[in-house]
């Protein structure tokens, strides 16, 4: 027991550390729940970097303390810091500021809990948790727009957990252990199999927003606050996507073609989330819609698990560019406004913000020699060597659809005048976000040859 409690120490801490949270914002301290959350995220993303390495499991192999698990709480934690600075910005002197913090951290403790699943109860647990808490912050302005996009985030959610429920039970009976590992048997029934992992994608697949259950997304990012939107599109996405990770690592292609089906799905989320996102005017929503894209990219990195050397360091280098790259656009937005008019004549206003978005966005893309590009081209690598070059070809050309996607935040920037408008101010917390994810954008994308040696 012992031994499994220091194993999961890091998520212990980043439980401790959301219930004390809660606890400051009931005594109404909203100020020192911040600071209680920046500290015990950054004690559970400093114990998980002393833990790499290990490649173990814990209670009863329930739950995996590997590669996935730990750069999970690598990457949300200090994420999870960055949105909560975001929204100190956005959301100061409210009357539960507070309560968004202990979200927060209730929030990440899920993605956390999914990326080292190694139970089927854990992925359930780990999407509950996640999602119940999303799903408040997301109604957070308690305004119409906000109410709206909740509620689809909550049916949608409940739509696809109760699917996905119904068809673990198959799995659960089939295999007669809820453990992940008790699917790996070659004598089970592949369409009853084949049925568990079509409605398991679905319930993940809402919540890392892969077509065809991403719907919510853009009506839920455009009526919350922009820091909630922020935390929702990077979040929720690297906790569902790890835990996907973790469940065809044991499923045997021989009984049922799971890389068919992921590769299908990854496909359809790229082109429909970077062509819908061509006709979008609202910033959010075009972001809205470039997660989706981004979500079928990061779904090559999990076709190659078990096939490809290059899977598991495709998901993290992605999974710490995609944090940074969203989280520094969003940063902007917040500053700038969420039409694309606030976007004009930036270059000439704000000379190193514009900058500072136009690197964010190419990265997105995947434009050399950015974060962004590192991590796609790890994917791409990871679903050549997994024998899906025709899905990389794909990629490929839907990363010169997004470029005229994001091309039309960066033209008004640089090549529009200005209209007559009061210019806001940046919030200390909104200009430290994005400063520092614009220099580790770029330090990532140079430093990953060091990471992967």
């Amino acid at each position: 027991m012992a031994t499994d409690l220091l194993n999961i120490l890091p998520q212990l801490i980043v439980l401790s550390t959301t219930a004390i949270v809660l606890c400051l914002e009931m005594a109404r301290l909203p100020r020192a729940a911040l600071w209680a959350l920046v500290v015990g995220m950054l004690t559970a993303t400093g114990v998980a970097v002393d833990l790499l390495g290990t490649d173990t499991t814990a209670f009863s192999t329930t739950f995996r303390v590997d590669a996935l698990s730990l750069w999970a709480v690598i990457i949300l934690g200090p994420a999870t810091i960055l949105f909560a600075l975001l929204g100190r910005s956005e959301l100061k002197d409210s009357a539960r500021e507070g309560t968004i913090y202990s979200l927060m951290g209730f929030s990440a403790l899920g993605a956390m809990i999914l990326a080292g699943s190694g139970d089927l109860m854990f992925i359930v647990l780990g999407l509950l948790i996640g999602t119940l808490a999303g799903m408040a912050m997301a109604a957070h302005p308690r305004n119409g727009p906000s109410s709206e996009g909740a509620m689809k985030y909550f049916i949608y959610g409940s739509v696809a957990g109760a699917i996905m429920l119904f068809g673990l039970t198959y799995w659960a009976g089939l295999a007669g252990t809820t453990l992940i590992s008790g699917i790996n048997n070659p004598d089970l029934s592949s369409y009853a199999v084949m049925f568990g992992f079509i409605t398991l994608v679905i319930g993940i697949g809402y919540a890392a927003s892969l077509f065809p259950v991403h719907f919510w997304i853009p009506d839920t990012f455009e009526g919350a606050p922009v820091s909630i939107a922020a935390y929702l599109s990077v979040v929720p996405k690297i906790g569902a996507l790890f835990a996907l990770a973790q469940v065809v690592r044991d499923l045997p292609v021989s009984l049922v073609d799971w890389p068919l089906i992921l590769a299908v799905l990854a496909a359809l989320s790229m082109t429909f989330g970077n062509v819908v996102a061509l006709w979008q005017n609202n910033v959010i929503r075009l972001l809205a819609y470039s997660t989706v894209a981004q979500s079928g990219y990061y779904v090559l990195g999990v076709i190659g698990v078990g096939q490809s050397s290059l899977a598991i360091d495709s998901l993290v280098v992605f999974g710490v560019a995609y944090a940074l790259m969203n989280t520094g656009a969003f940063a902007i937005t917040l500053g700038e406004g969420t039409r694309l008019d606030d976007f004009k004549g930036m270059g000439k206003r704000r000379p190193w913000q514009a900058v500072g978005m136009t690197i964010f966005l190419l990265s997105l893309v995947g434009m050399p020699p950015l974060a962004g590009f590192a991590g796609k081209f790890l994917l791409f690598g990871a679903a050549i060597e997994s024998g899906y070059s025709w899905l990389a070809v794909v990629a490929i050309l839907n990363s010169a659809i997004s470029l005229a996607v994001y091309m039309r935040i960066v033209v008004p920037m640089f090549f529009q005048e200005t209209e007559d408008r009061q210019i806001k101010t940046y919030a200390p917390g909104t200009s430290f976000v994005w400063i520092s994810t614009f220099a580790l954008t770029i330090a990532a994308g140079i430093g990953v040859q060091w990471f992967l040696a």
